[in-house]
């Protein structure tokens, strides 16, 4: 399982992720688009028919497949010049909509659809406190807001050591907590103690 951010939430990621057989955990993003028009989610796609289904229950249909492999469907203006709702769907001269579908959009619905349920939701919850922590502690206490070399392999050195140096103090904590777990339990226990007054 990969419990990715907004920013890796991309076909091409999840069609690796899924066909190696790795769950892709995947969080929500907003709609893009301009503010006032309906959305990609507006619209039904239907796989039998292979076209997206308006709102106003008209067909956009397979046009072509453009050269980044993302399947371009459009709506019929003819349909759209008459329908009440065209404020809503398009700003285009040519009254027409235009929806482009990733050829492996599927992926991506897969882990659309996962999304809601209690095991992906419990695993994107534990992110924040795992990987977000590793980065803000990296960047607070590890000097990695800025770096201090140029240059590609230079700046790999500086990561992978800090990182280094950060492993080993866990590992140091894990190995402390583990030798002596008397003195961990009553220094957290005082400390609970002291935060109380």
């Amino acid at each position: 399982m990969v419990v990715a951010d907004a920013g890796y939430k991309t076909p091409i990621i999840a069609k690796y992720l899924w066909s190696q057989g790795i769950e892709a955990v995947l969080p929500y993003t907003r709609p893009k688009g301009k503010e006032g028009l309906f959305s990609k989610r507006s619209f039904l796609y239907g796989h039998y028919l292979d076209s997206y289904i308006c709102p106003n229950e008209t067909l956009l249909s397979y046009v072509r497949t453009t050269r980044d492999g993302y399947r371009l469907y459009k709506s019929c203006s003819s349909h759209c010049s008459s329908c009440s709702l065209l404020k809503n769907f398009t700003l285009n001269k040519q009254k027409k909509k235009k929806i482009l579908r990733h050829l492996w959009e599927p992926y991506l619905e897969v882990s659309e659809e996962l999304r809601y349920t209690e095991r992906h939701k419990k695993w994107y919850r534990r992110r924040k406190e795992t990987i977000e922590r590793c980065f803000a502690d990296a960047k607070e206490k590890h000097g990695m807001r800025w770096t201090t070399y140029r240059g590609l392999a230079k700046v790999t050195l500086q990561a992978m050591l800090t990182f280094a140096a950060m492993n080993l103090k866990k590992m140091a904590n894990w190995l402390w907590k583990k030798a002596m777990p008397f003195y961990f339990f009553t220094f957290k226990q005082k400390k609970t103690e002291l935060l109380k007054y």
